[in-house]
């Protein structure tokens, strides 16, 4: 039995089949579709301690920074961002090039705050290459704070490694303050209670011009009513 000449016709035309490829990393803000979970670890301080426990946190979709609530601030070169909420929590993000995410096996975290004279560590981070966000829990009102984010080249093979050892790619920084939440807090309710107390005077000098002419002096009638004598 042969086949009808149409059918013949569109197998000839159809395309070849071509093998599935990967989908690359988006360059948005987000992480990929297939990536649910951002292992990292806290570091403790000082080279003696050990090596911190392995950590994973579901990434932060479709978050958007909107005034008044969240405050953003921007690195250098716009990679990096850290959102300042009103929770005194910050949402750090970042984005990569495909191309250049393909070469990242890590992220290396640092964080540290200014003094008076000098500049102070608060916190370590190791991020998997999967990671695009990491959330800062609480940060204190009215301090500098200094966030570094460096991304960690894939380990090349022995020999490659001592040839032409491949260097770590530049470091994205942010800073940014907090506002201090409970002065603003108190500045909206003294605010808001100065208007209530200024309503309620208001009602009262109303009422008590309205007591003072209707019931406390009756009406008197006119001049030109009175009898005569």
């Amino acid at each position: 039995m042969r086949a009808p000449p149409l059918l013949l016709l569109l197998a000839a035309c159809a395309p070849p089949p071509r093998a599935a490829a990967a989908a690359p990393t988006p360059p948005g803000w987000e992480p990929a579709a297939d990536a649910p979970w951002c292992p990292y670890k806290v570091l403790p301080e000082g080279p003696e301690a050990g090596g911190g426990r392995l950590c994973f946190r579901s990434p932060a979709r479709g978050f958007r920074c909107q005034a008044p609530g969240c405050a953003a601030h921007a690195s250098a070169g716009r990679s990096l961002r850290a959102s300042v909420l009103r929770n005194r929590s910050v949402l750090l993000q970042w984005r990569l090039a495909p191309a250049e995410a393909r070469r990242v096996r890590a992220f290396a975290l640092n964080c540290s705050w200014r003094g008076a004279y000098t500049r102070f560590p608060c916190e370590r981070v190791l991020l998997g290459a999967s990671c695009r966000d990491y959330l800062l829990p609480d940060v204190h009102d009215g301090v500098r704070y200094r966030l570094c984010l460096q991304p960690l080249p894939l380990r090349a093979e022995p020999a490659a490694a001592a040839a032409a050892p491949e260097p770590a790619g530049a470091a994205e920084c942010v800073e940014f303050a907090a506002e201090p939440a409970g002065m603003r807090e108190i500045v909206v309710a003294m605010t808001a209670v100065g208007g209530s107390i200024c309503v309620m005077l208001v009602v009262i000098c109303l009422l008590v011009a309205y007591i003072t002419e209707n019931l406390m002096h009756p009406a008197f009638g006119r001049p030109g009513l009175r009898r005569q004598p």
